[in-house]
């Protein structure tokens, strides 16, 4: 979803959907600050309404629609688009749509770890779409975002069990909460943070163990992590009938955590937001509460 606006009056425009997760989040906190925004949205019935928030429908792919959605934009919030086989067509119409409009500040969610060898495969595409934002001409910032602490509850099977080929490797997961924070902090002081990329972590990096004995913990359901190899982890989720790509992002999830990629620890949330970051069980304690 795209908004644009500023502390001095200006419109922020966040792009793609306004949904709670994270653009959804960064949009309740800029209208709880009292900044106009325009929300860009492919089904305006499901955006949220806000005080001062404005709804124009526009699609990553519709070029045209965008670009006139983002005329006047003094900051972008570029929200990645959903995982898909043209993700990356859909991140170059975006850009060259903002570029068109005359947009100024883009903020773009990336990945933890981003580069063109990045084990995760997806990373690799993120590593592209920056190099295409600073290729572009506009100013920018980059929130390198890390697993979702959020999303671990859905790493757990049927049988309470998480699989994976991680290894003892350990990821430093972040809390969606905190990345809201932070991307809120840099576009109501764009300028400050222009050419900046920040890592958004967790305050420490767990292993897919320790991750399970927290989720047993607060959950109050047995839940244990049980190591695969590459070619279990692969014939394990071929059944789900998913394409090629697919199979390889959830399988090198796993193994971006065994080589270590996803562990680094960051202070960039609790230096954007004055806050600490958010630990895991504390995440899930509010998820139960």
């Amino acid at each position: 979803m795209p908004c644009a606006v500023s502390r001095r009056g200006e419109r922020v425009t966040s792009g793609r959907r306004a949904t709670p997760a994270r653009g959804g989040r960064v949009a309740a906190r800029l209208a709880a600050a009292g900044v106009p925004q325009t929300l860009v949205v492919r089904d305006p019935a499901r955006a949220p309404h806000h005080a001062g928030a404005a709804v124009v429908r526009a699609g990553f792919g519709d070029r045209r629609a965008l670009a006139e959605a983002l005329t006047g934009a003094d900051r972008v919030l570029m929200v990645s688009a959903s995982e898909s086989e043209d993700r990356l067509d859909q991140h170059r119409s975006f850009v060259d749509a903002a570029v068109a409009a005359g947009a100024g500040h883009i903020v773009y969610t990336s990945f933890l770890g981003a580069a063109p060898d990045a084990t995760f495969t997806l990373a690799r595409d993120h590593w592209v779409t920056e190099r295409y934002i600073r290729d572009s001409g506009l100013a920018y910032t980059f929130l390198r975002d890390g697993l979702y602490a959020d999303f671990m509850p859905g790493l757990v099977g049927e049988d309470g069990v998480i699989s994976g080929p991680a290894g003892e490797g350990a990821a430093s997961v972040v809390a969606q909460d905190d990345i809201a924070d932070a991307a809120v902090a840099v576009l109501l002081d764009a300028p400050a943070h222009d050419g900046a990329v920040y890592d958004l972590t967790g305050p420490r990096a767990l292993t897919l163990a320790e991750i399970a004995a927290e989720l047993s913990e607060v959950t109050g359901r047995r839940v244990t992590y049980r190591p695969e190899t590459p070619t279990e982890a692969y014939r394990s989720r071929e059944s789900s009938g998913a394409p090629r790509w697919q199979l390889d992002a959830w399988v090198s999830t796993y193994t971006a955590i065994a080589a270590g990629e996803l562990a680094g620890v960051s202070d960039a949330v609790p230096r954007l937001t004055g806050h600490p970051a958010t630990p895991l069980a504390e995440v899930l304690r509010r998820a139960a509460a």
